[in-house]
Formats: C-alpha cells, structure tokens, sequence
C-alpha cells in the first residue's frame, strides 16, 4: 500500500518525488484505516498522508522542501484519496470523507481538538451516513466526545485507543 501511494504519487509530479523521504525513511504504519472497510484501506491512507503532510509533525512517506510544496501535495493526496474511494462506487464514504476534511481544517483553523475522534468515527462508520449529529458538536460547540462514542461503539475501544495514540504521535 505504502509503495503504491509513493509510486504513483511519484509519476504524478516531480514535486511530488522530490518531496519523498528516502525508502529506508519512510513509515508504513496504519492510522484510521485499521477501523475500516478493507476495499477503502488505501484511498484512506492516502487521504490521511494528505491530513498528515498538511498538520503533521511528520508525514510517514514525505517530507515537502516548503510550504507551498507541502499544501499542493496535501491537497494532491485529498484528491488521489477521494478518486480511490470514488471508484469503487461509495459515493456516501466519498460525502463522509469530504465531511471529514472539511471538519478538521475547520477545527484546525479555530485552534481546537478533535480531529482524532473525526478521523476514527469517520473511519469506523465510513459511508454509513449517520455521522451527522455527532459532527455538528464538533463543528459548532468544539465538542468531540460524540464522534468519540460513536468510533468506540462501532470498532471498540482497544482499536480507537491504538488508533488515536498513533494519530496523536503524528500529529502532535
């Protein structure tokens, strides 16, 4: 998965092979695709690089020379993610992912927490449509404790903790 991600990111856009970590540098480590459907592992790892090269303290398989490079190439792997995704048909995964990206640049932006219980609601209940609620707490009161319910009540709480202690790792 990770060779795929690098690879064809690579053949996109010299930017893009220039801002790849050397191989032996490079982290294949999971995140949130742990807790989803197994056909949407990819396009959601590609998804959460993107998220990563975005806010993280460190990306598992870039390193963009600037800033510019970094926000192109995120948006980049957003968009290689959601094209995944969109292929195999689910167009209600590819609505919750963009709900995802939406909500996190958004609590990003006002300085708030909450991106890891999205990432894992999202994750866990990916193209269900039930998340709704829960994110308008996160979007309007700051309030991540229903998104984190409804990860642990559908992928169980040993799944979200390892989850989010990766994410927490990444991104700080």
């Amino acid at each position: 998965m990770w060779k795929t991600i690098a690879d064809e990111a690579a053949a996109e856009s010299p930017l893009w092979a220039e801002a790849l970590l050397p191989a032996q540098s490079r982290s294949g480590e999971p995140v949130f695709s742990t807790l989803a459907p197994a056909q949407h592992t990819l396009g959601l790892e590609t998804i959460y690089e993107g998220y990563l090269v975005h806010f993280g303290r460190r990306p598992r398989l870039f390193a963009p020379g600037d800033a510019d490079t970094a926000l192109l190439l995120g948006d980049y792997l957003y968009a290689h993610g959601l094209v995944r995704i969109a292929a195999s048909g689910d167009v209600d995964a590819v609505a919750d992912l963009a709900e995802l990206i939406a909500l996190c640049a958004q609590a990003r932006a006002a300085g708030r927490n909450g991106d890891g219980a999205a990432w894992a609601a999202t994750s866990a209940l990916l193209g269900r449509g039930s998340l709704g609620p829960a994110r308008k707490e996160l979007r309007l009161r700051g309030d991540a404790a229903p998104l984190d319910r409804a990860a642990r009540t559908a992928a169980g709480d040993r799944a979200v903790d390892a989850a989010l202690a990766v994410h927490a790792r990444l991104v700080g």
